[in-house]
């Protein structure tokens, strides 16, 4: 799971200000989604998934391992490995898992 950041008061400020200034129309909204992801992180959490989940996931999913490896696009292999516990996934590779196990696998098709 991702840690959230605690904010100092002074981020605290800038981001206010930053409502602000997006409310009155001064700042565009991607400006604002920049800084306020910058400084918040993912609104989203990632959880570490375990061999047996993960395994679960595919299983549901009614695939093999190298489908299922090839919509993460990653390795078969790897596929395996993490099914096994000999890896644990990180990265994209763990964001879409969270993905699949939150929505099924049709989200990411």
């Amino acid at each position: 799971m991702t840690k959230q950041k605690r904010l100092s008061p002074l981020t605290k400020a800038i981001l206010e200000m930053a409502d602000d200034m997006r409310r009155s129309g001064i700042m565009p909204k991607a400006a604002h989604e920049k800084i306020t992801k910058r400084h918040l992180g993912s609104a989203t959490a990632v959880r570490p998934l375990s061999a047996e989940e993960i395994k679960d996931l595919r299983k549901r999913a009614k695939m093999s391992q190298s489908v299922f490896a090839h919509h993460l696009n990653v390795t078969t292999g790897y596929v395996s490995q993490l099914e096994r516990g000999a890896k644990h996934p990180t990265g994209a590779a763990l964001a879409l898992l969270n993905v699949i196990q939150r929505k099924g696998i049709e989200a990411i098709l």
